[in-house]
């Protein structure tokens, strides 16, 4: 409810000061809220506590749905637009931090959601599943981590050199592989992992534990390889306004400084 009202009250702030928000960015905010919204109150978190499937899909969803389309919705960028001025500089000073820009890369990311769904092949799963005080953490956690992750690559302002983008790129391919091997170790295991052989009672539909997990792992297979595709579509955008960067700037050079700067590089090489 906060998260609505400062959006809409920065849209309109934008409005007055002459700017035209796309619609499409209100829409896509809209959907971040209206989804968690879905993940809080429907079904998924009324059986998140009994059901792996529910707790999975409803942790994955607000890992990666959620905050990708809350990035989409640029609130950092309209904030800097329509909100005020002392909060612009905050975020500002939030999104040059040093562990904003170290989340905000594809080498970090592949480690944190590896690091995030792996505690689900372990008896701590079982533990953070049964715990109000876990539910309440996650539900706040889970799409900020993701926003951190997500919000950086779409900033404009962030200089990379064209050989650091290019890794980031190709270590986004290592990531449709990682992400996917908690999913993987889910679905084709034969006994239950986190030790919890509970099952939801007195509900026809209710799986067994074992294909419970299994279903677990399909969704979050699934769900981890789709969520890779706008990291990569980023990613690739990033790279595009990189290589213009650095084509405008050796074109702004002057012939004697082209020469200059091979003349000292075959230096450097002898």
């Amino acid at each position: 409810m906060v998260a609505a009202v400062a959006y809409g009250w920065w849209v309109v702030g934008a409005a007055r000061r002459g700017t035209r928000w796309p619609w499409w960015r209100t829409l896509a905010f809209a959907l971040a809220l209206g989804l968690f919204a879905v993940l809080q109150f429907g079904i998924v978190g009324v059986y998140d506590r009994q059901l792996r499937w529910a707790f999975v899909l409803r942790a994955a969803l607000l890992f990666f749905a959620v905050p990708a389309f809350a990035a989409l919705g640029a609130p950092v960028p309209l904030l800097r637009t329509g909100g005020p001025a002392r909060l612009a500089r905050a975020a500002d000073a939030a999104m040059g931090s040093r562990p904003v820009r170290l989340l905000g890369n594809a080498i970090v990311a592949p480690v944190v959601a590896l690091v995030l769904f792996g505690v689900l092949l372990t008896p701590l799963s079982a533990v953070v599943r049964d715990s109000e005080g876990w539910a309440v953490a996650l539900t706040a956690g889970l799409p900020v981590l993701g926003f951190a992750l997500l919000a950086p690559l779409s900033e404009p302002g962030v200089l990379r050199s064209s050989t650091f983008v290019t890794a980031e790129f190709l270590l986004a391919f290592v990531e449709l592989v990682l992400d996917a091997v908690p999913g993987i170790v889910l679905r084709i295991t034969n006994h239950v992992l986190d030790g919890s052989v509970v099952a939801v009672t007195g509900r026809p539909w209710s799986p067994s534990p074992l294909q419970d997990q299994h279903l677990a792992g399909d969704l979050l297979w699934f769900i981890a390889e789709v969520a890779d595709v706008p990291v990569l579509i980023a990613l690739f955008v990033r790279w595009q306004r990189t290589d213009r960067r650095e084509a405008r700037d050796v074109d702004a050079l002057t012939d004697e400084q082209v020469e200059a700067m091979t003349r000292a590089h075959l230096e450097r090489r002898g």
